[in-house]
């Protein structure tokens, strides 16, 4: 066990939650959204409560998927709340650019120029030799 009180079997369910969720943000596919609530559903297994009576990842995955289509009043503080629980920070760089669809991606490649004459003013002219 860990010292946050998470077995290892655990926090790779929870990992695996988390890019489960990830996953739906990036498609928005209802197969997606059925895999997270499976996890969720697990990791609600897990908790060692009667059947019913601990459904704190169901509820919240219900309610993430809800608010990451945009179909929520709080969408915007329950997607950042569940970003700001991610530990991996790769995996919540991934989930910010997920969810950031509103927003355009950054121009990696601008529009070339061909270079002008002013490239080589300033140097020496190389003299062509006839052999």
């Amino acid at each position: 066990m860990r010292s946050d009180g998470v077995t290892e079997p655990q926090g790779k369910l929870l990992c695996a939650w988390q890019l489960a969720v990830l996953r739906f943000a990036v498609t928005l596919d209802n197969a997606e959204r059925m895999h997270v609530l499976a996890v969720a559903g697990e990791l609600d297994r897990l908790s060692g409560a009667a059947e019913g009576a601990f459904q704190f990842f169901r509820r919240t995955t219900a309610e993430l998927c809800h608010a990451i289509t945009g179909n929520d009043a709080h969408a915007e503080s329950i997607v950042r709340r569940f970003e700001w629980q991610i530990d991996n920070p790769r995996l919540r760089r991934a989930f910010e650019a997920a969810i950031a669809r509103d927003q355009t991606p950054p121009k990696i490649v601008t529009s070339r120029t061909r270079p002008s004459e002013d490239l080589w003013r300033g140097l020496a002219p190389r003299r062509a030799t006839g052999t």
